[in-house]
C-alpha cells in the first residue's frame, strides 16, 4: 500500500483557473486527465515526486454525478466552495481490502485527450461522504500511472487533517501511516469555527520553497 494521489475539488467554471493557479504556485504543469464517464466528473492531474500525483476534479452536468458516491462527494464539496476532498492509497490486492468493506470494488476508467485509457478498481468512496478524514483505495489495472505523465517538480511534505480520532475508525490505520514514507501528518481538532472533518491543507516542497495549499 502507498499514497497514490490527493484530490482537490473545484467547480466546472473555475476548473482551468484553479489548475493554472495551483500549477503556477507549484512550478508544475497540469495535464488534462479527461472525463470519468462512470462518475460524472472530470480532472486535470499534476505529477509529484515520490510516485504520487495531484488531481483537480470537478463535477459535470451528467446523470452519473448524482447517482454515484464519487460524483456526490465531488458535487457536495463543489457546492461548499471546493478545496481538498480526500487522499487515496494504491494497493496490489484490492480484493482483501474489499473483503473488509463487505462489498465488491468498483471499476473506473478515463480516457485522456491523447487516447490513452486508464483503468482501475476502487473501494471505500461511500465512507468518505460521512467520514471525510478517511482515504479510499485503488488498484490500477493499466501500466501507465498519472505520476508518469508530465514532469514532477514538487512533492508532498505534510498532510493536515482535522480529525480527533486520528483514523481510529479505519481498518487500515497502521498500513496507512506506515506507507507514508516520510510524509508528515498533522492532526487538528474540530472546533466551532471549523467543524468540518477531513483534509484541511497540504504542504508541498517546491522548487521555490515550501508551499501550503489550504
Amino acid at each position: 500500500m502507498q499514497l497514490d494521489h490527493i484530490s482537490y475539488v473545484t467547480s466546472h467554471d473555475l476548473l482551468l483557473d484553479t489548475v493554472q493557479r495551483l500549477g503556477s504556485r507549484m512550478s508544475t504543469t497540469f495535464i488534462d486527465g479527461g472525463i470519468h464517464p462512470r462518475f460524472g466528473t472530470r480532472n486535470f492531474t499534476a505529477p509529484l515526486l515520490g510516485g504520487q500525483y495531484l488531481e483537480v476534479v470537478c463535477p459535470l452536468d451528467h446523470p452519473a454525478t448524482e447517482n454515484t458516491p464519487w460524483g456526490k462527494a465531488v458535487v457536495e464539496k463543489s457546492l461548499k466552495g471546493g478545496g481538498w476532498l480526500t487522499w487515496v492509497f494504491s494497493t496490489n490486492d484490492i480484493k482483501s481490502i474489499a473483503q473488509k468493506f463487505g462489498r465488491e470494488s468498483v471499476e473506473g476508467h478515463r480516457t485522456r485527450p491523447d487516447g490513452y485509457d486508464l483503468k482501475w478498481k476502487q473501494i471505500g468512496v461511500k465512507e468518505i461522504n460521512n467520514s471525510k478524514e478517511l482515504p479510499f483505495f485503488i488498484q490500477w489495472l493499466t501500466r501507465e500511472h498519472p505520476s508518469m505523465n508530465g514532469k514532477a517538480e514538487s512533492k508532498i511534505k505534510k498532510i493536515i487533517i482535522c480529525d480527533e480520532t486520528q483514523l481510529a475508525g479505519s481498518w487500515f490505520k497502521d498500513e496507512i501511516l506506515y506507507s507514508l514514507d516520510g510524509i508528515e501528518i498533522e492532526w487538528q481538532l474540530p472546533s466551532e469555527e471549523n467543524p468540518e472533518r477531513g483534509l484541511v491543507a497540504i504542504e508541498f516542497s517546491t522548487p521555490r520553497g515550501n508551499l501550503l495549499v489550504d
